[in-house]
Parts: structure tokens; sequence; C-alpha cells
């Protein structure tokens, strides 16, 4: 099994544009038939050190990761994160 985790810090920050990046990861939910999990969170504290959103998905091998990182849903996800992002950090991790 292998654990996908990315954090998201936005361009925009307020509450509206975060919710609406929010929704559109949920939205793999489904559609990708390698995740096995997703989990969709935004951030509660508001620092100067957090970031706007965290993904945690599951997959169950390396393989499923790469299927699911050129699947057309999770593109789609891509195209918009490019748009509203100003940073992004990620690991990914066998359990």
């Amino acid at each position: 099994m292998i654990k996908h985790i990315v954090f998201f810090k936005l361009k925009d920050r307020s509450a509206e544009s975060v919710e609406a990046t929010a929704v559109v990861l949920r939205n793999m939910e489904g559609k990708i038939p390698q995740l096995l999990s997703i989990e969709v969170g935004t951030d509660v504290i508001h620092s100067e050190r957090s970031f706007d959103l965290a993904l945690v998905t599951t997959v169950a091998s390396l393989e499923d990761l790469q299927a699911y990182q050129v699947h057309p849903a999770h593109k789609e996800v891509i195209a918009h994160i490019n748009e509203v992002k100003e940073l992004s950090i990620a690991v990914d991790y066998e359990l």
C-alpha cells in the first residue's frame, strides 16, 4: 500500500477559494479506480506556516500510483491546481 499526501498553499487564501479547490479535489472520489481512499482537509489554524489544503490518498501499489497520476480525472485536477496554487509539497510512502 502507498500513502500519497500533498499539501497546497493557494495564491488566494480566502475561505471561498480554498473551499472551491477542496471541492475539485473531492470530486476525484469514485472516478479513479486506483484510489482506495481519499481525504481532503482544509486548514483550521491559518498560521503563517500553514498550508491551506491537505490531500491524503491510498493506493495499492506504485503501479497504481502511476496510473492515478495519468488518469484523466487527475489531470483535470492538476490543471486546476496549477492555476490556483502558490506552492505544493508531497510525500509518498509505503504502509
